[in-house]
């Protein structure tokens, strides 16, 4: 099928990162994509190869332009299609799927929510069905986005011989943790004293400011930007990673590895639900010592507690993380869910 993807990039990467990977598994799979983005500059370095099968379009600006469209068009994070767009595609002998990409939530909404159609009543959508996608992480949801074939590439991994190839040389007896947060000077002082005892090596991505009062026991090393498979095999390679947002929040969970999750801060605290949701599936069936501690620091990274008096054991959160993405992957990964919602309707 041919997909239209549309995305307008707010003031992070994880809009257009997760639409990228979307285009890109779409097009894995032998569909033809077109990605409409208002700012293509991130793929300059996220996805400096591009991929076969899809096209990055501008987002589209005169209102007289003249569209093709595709079977599929997602509307990705509620980004409100062009009229001209919507326009073409009413008028069109067999509409296409639109559907609502939503963000990520462990909400209980969301699986009340997952599949719903919106008759459109005005508007140059009219007599269009609009349909909602629920990215989710149990069952009754839109699932989360795992490219075929990634759990296999992940096991075939030599982490030693990456991290070389990338000038990452560990001294002996150093762990690694990663760093991609919005903010780190507050908490991360205090979360690295909490690590002890060390070594470490704290490897921080382009853009992330690191305090100067971090523990003598920490190294740091400052990444350049790194295309999203780079970004992927980082992640598989540290003991422990810090992420934020959608797109490496997702990444962290399918590398199973330890990690504690920035969620995107909103002003009227929403975030603090979203995050007390996620903690309720993720920390479900880790002992209870083990689970305040983990809640703890991962409440504490948000700005919304004090960190905990000891961290999380490495070892049982290992365990626990590699058991989470095991559930995880019992469920239909979200361009299967998508193919198929479309198949079924089409």
């Amino acid at each position: 099928m041919h997909w239209d993807v549309f995305c307008r990039v707010i003031d992070n990467f994880g809009d257009i990162g997760v639409c990228w990977r979307l285009a890109r598994d779409l097009a894995s799979r032998g569909h033809e994509v077109r990605l409409w983005v208002d700012d293509a500059s991130p793929l300059a370095w996220m996805a400096p190869g591009g991929a076969p099968g899809v096209e990055v379009r501008p987002w589209p600006q005169a209102s007289d332009q003249q569209f093709s469209v595709g079977e599929v068009v997602i509307e990705a994070f509620g980004c409100e299609l062009p009229d001209a767009f919507v326009r073409a595609m009413a008028q069109t002998a067999s509409p296409p799927r639109w559907i609502n990409l939503e963000y990520l939530s462990a909400e209980g909404y969301v699986a009340r929510s997952h599949g719903l159609k919106s008759p459109q009543s005005s508007g140059p959508g009219r007599g269009l069905d609009k349909w909602f996608h629920f990215p989710g992480f149990t069952s009754g949801t839109g699932g989360l986005i795992r490219e075929p074939g990634l759990m296999r590439e992940q096991a075939l991994f030599d982490p030693a011989a990456w991290l070389s190839a990338q000038g990452i040389r560990p001294l002996p007896g150093e762990r690694l943790l990663s760093l991609f947060c919005y903010d780190a000077r507050p908490t991360l002082p205090g979360l690295l004293e909490l690590l002890a005892p060390g070594p470490w090596l704290l490897l921080a991505a382009e853009g992330v400011g690191v305090p100067g009062d971090l523990p003598p026991t920490v190294r740091i090393q400052h990444l350049p930007r790194m295309a999203q498979p780079q970004y992927d095999r980082l992640l598989w390679s540290c003991d422990l990673n810090l992420v934020r947002g959608e797109d490496s929040f997702v990444r962290a969970q399918w590398a199973a590895r330890p990690f504690v999750w920035q969620i995107y801060p909103q002003s009227d605290d929403a975030h603090a639900t979203k995050l007390d949701a996620y903690l309720g599936l993720f920390l479900a069936g880790l002992e209870a010592d083990e689970r305040v501690a983990c809640r703890a620091l991962f409440n504490a990274w948000n700005g919304l507690g004090a960190l905990p008096p000891r961290p999380p054991l490495l070892d049982a959160w290992s365990a626990h993380c590699r058991a989470w993405r095991t559930r995880l992957e019992a469920e239909d990964d979200l361009v299967t869910q998508l193919i198929r919602s479309v198949e079924k309707t089409g």
